[in-house]
């Protein structure tokens, strides 16, 4: 790869694309040229969008956020979002600039090619409704009562309510029918008016907020459907209950109903009290088949890396892993109580909350009940509370109002009481592979599990596992066209047919962003002991670096990043990888999952950016760089 340019903006040289190869030239010229997959905002992206063509195979990734709050949530508004609602939200992630809070304008560099407004389905739009002076809320015992707090100076009792009311699934006090119809259908038409397929794609959804004693369950939940559908229907909240099997069940009656689509997809494992991975209930119970079926069915994603915390890996589990301590939130549940001190408590309350835990945790489930429950691909949101959906460090505009960016937010708390708003993480996006740009394309890429997480950077990942491809097949342009017809995409499953799984790899970095340091594929497999196991291979790295036969680690990448501007070169690094991976330790008796971790070099962690642009010195524990990295849905391996 020596002799790949850059100029000053960190871009590949269009020149010089010519000289990455047959594959990666297609690869590479369909991100840069392409068109349609995070646009930059000029005029030619401002055209009216042409008739949408299915292709034979994907062959585009489009970016998106399936998590994200606006006023109508409770906490986005009462912790200070009192201007922006969904369209403001649908128009920023289209490239709009919108008006932020304090004079703010906020725009970003790239648009979005779909997003979904994620409002909490508890107590949706009754803050704003209240201000509103809507009968529907003003006039209830729920409004009056509400509003005699905001009267005697009680701001937060309300609030205390909502989060009991979630915590432990009290269904008494919620909103009137009529209201939550009446906003639920003003949800859905703003996905609907900004809805243009080909060029931009909005779903319909809501959050279910579930916490119960204190531990995050809470899931996403994405309707597929037009409004002639979603409005037969009204969110389920955690008010109604806060058992994820009612839930589960709610979307098999919606599809019952409808005849549409539906699925949930779960986040913040990191924060769950040990309980998104376990292996029993919330209430304490079993699992039992019913269990593992209904999430099996309905979870087929985890939003692995978002703005509260990154879920990959942690390194008390993953000793080893020199990359396992990213962005950690690993201190508390999601009422901020601490975790058990105990060494032996806290290992297996963290075994329950990491995405790869639960993927290996899966293999055993598996084993026990027929079915994987935890056979989830890995995508990443931001649950921004500002309607703002930012990933970039250099363009980050927090959680809620106060951790938009001025000179107070890094030594500033979430909300004044939360966590420190420096723990942020300006995290993530997916990446999804389809056939268009379109509501049921994409939901198909969804449900497929052929889409990947990223940090932020929009890294162009693909990952193919079959038994009988060749390396010759990688120098083919067509070689996407190959990985379908002979084997399987990322979310796939492998079954028995050769000597050992070949796996075709590329990853090319973000056309605006950093060089790439690796790709490593993390294999994990349940042994016939019934051990469970990973391993990380380093399968592709940029220079002359070697592997350690001894440890299996190279060495580290290097770093440029210049604290004093916060800036960074491409002066190390790769801007693309392709490579062909046989697994060498491949048992065909051994049930086993393979995921993809791609490594930017270091880069300015927004924190720098922020400490650089408003002159002011970060809190000592603040870190100040970051290695942007993406994570594949996994393809598995299931013996005969």
């Amino acid at each position: 790869m020596a002799g790949i340019f850059y100029d000053k903006k960190h871009q590949i040289d269009p020149k010089i694309i010519l000289k990455l190869g047959a594959a990666s030239m297609l690869l590479a010229t369909s991100l840069l040229f392409g068109g349609c997959s995070g646009a930059d905002n000029t005029e030619e992206a401002e055209q009216p969008a042409a008739a949408v063509t299915l292709t034979d195979y994907p062959e585009q990734v489009y970016w998106g956020d399936l998590h994200l709050h606006t006023l109508y949530s409770f906490d986005s508004y009462n912790f200070g979002n009192k201007t922006l609602g969904p369209d403001d939200a649908y128009r920023f992630a289209q490239g709009e600039e919108v008006d932020a809070h304090g004079g703010r304008k906020a725009k970003l560099e790239q648009s979005l090619d779909f997003l979904m407004v994620s409002d909490h389905a508890e107590y949706t739009g009754v803050f704003l409704g209240m201000e509103k002076g809507n009968p529907d809320i003003v006039d209830t015992p729920l409004g009056k009562a509400w509003a005699a707090m905001n009267k005697a100076g009680d701001t937060v009792g309300p609030m205390n309510e909502v989060v009991e009311s979630i915590t432990y699934g009290r269904g008494e006090g919620q909103p009137p029918k009529a209201f939550r119809k009446t906003v639920w259908s003003e949800l859905v038409e703003a996905a609907e008016r900004h809805n243009q397929p080909g060029k931009f794609t909005t779903f319909a959804g809501y959050e279910w907020t579930s916490m119960p004693g204190g531990g995050n369950q809470h899931r996403v939940v994405v309707f597929k459907d037009d409004k002639d559908k979603t409005l037969q229907t009204m969110p389920f909240s955690a008010a109604d209950s806060n058992n994820p099997l009612d839930l589960w069940r709610y979307l098999a009656a919606y599809e019952k109903q409808t005849g549409g689509e539906v699925m949930a997809i779960a986040h913040n494992g990191n924060i769950s009290n040990g309980n998104m991975f376990g292996d029993t209930q919330i209430d304490g119970k079993p699992f039992d088949q019913q269990y593992v079926d209904l999430r099996a069915r309905w979870e087929p994603l985890y939003e692995t890396t978002q703005v509260k915390g990154d879920g990959e890996a942690h390194p008390l589990l993953s000793p080893d892993d020199e990359f396992a301590d990213f962005e950690s939130w690993d201190e508390n549940n999601i009422s901020m109580e601490p975790k058990p001190a105990d060494p032996g408590k806290l290992r297996k309350w963290l075994a329950g909350e990491y995405a790869r835990e639960g993927l290996k945790q899966g293999l055993d489930l598996q084993a026990r009940f027929g079915v994987n429950p935890y056979q989830y691909g890995l995508i990443g949101s931001t649950d921004t509370h500002t309607g703002l959906s930012t990933a970039d460090d250099n363009n980050f505009w927090g959680k809620f109002v106060e951790s938009e960016p001025g000179k107070e937010r890094l030594n500033s708390k979430m909300a004044g009481r939360l966590w420190e708003n420096w723990r942020l993480t300006s995290s993530g996006y997916i990446g999804a592979w389809a056939r268009a740009n379109t509501r049921a394309e994409l939901f198909a890429a969804f449900k497929r599990k052929e889409v990947y997480a990223t940090t932020g950077p929009r890294m162009a990942v693909r990952f193919f596992g079959g038994w009988d491809y060749q390396e010759s097949d990688m120098k083919k342009s067509d070689y996407a066209r190959i990985g379908y017809a002979t084997g399987v995409p990322m979310g796939g499953v492998l079954t028995g047919g050769g000597d050992a799984p070949h796996f075709m790899i590329t990853a090319l970095k973000d056309p605006n962003g950093a060089n790439l340091d690796r790709v490593q594929l993390i294999k994990g497999w349940r042994s016939s002991d019934g051990k469970l196991h990973e391993k990380i291979h380093e399968v592709a790295f940029s220079g002359d670096r070697q592997v350690d036969p001894a440890t299996g680690k190279i060495a580290a990448v290097g770093n440029t990043v210049n604290f004093k501007d916060a800036t960074y070169t491409n002066d190390i690094g790769e801007p693309y990888f392709a490579t062909m991976w046989v697994d060498p330790d491949f048992d065909p008796k051994v049930s086993a999952f393979y995921y993809l971790r791609v490594l930017e070099i270091p880069t300015p962690r927004w924190t720098l950016y922020d400490a650089v642009r408003f002159n002011v010195k970060p809190p000592k524990d603040a870190p100040l760089i970051t290695q942007e990295r993406a994570y594949s849905s996994p393809i598995w391996y299931h013996p005969v």
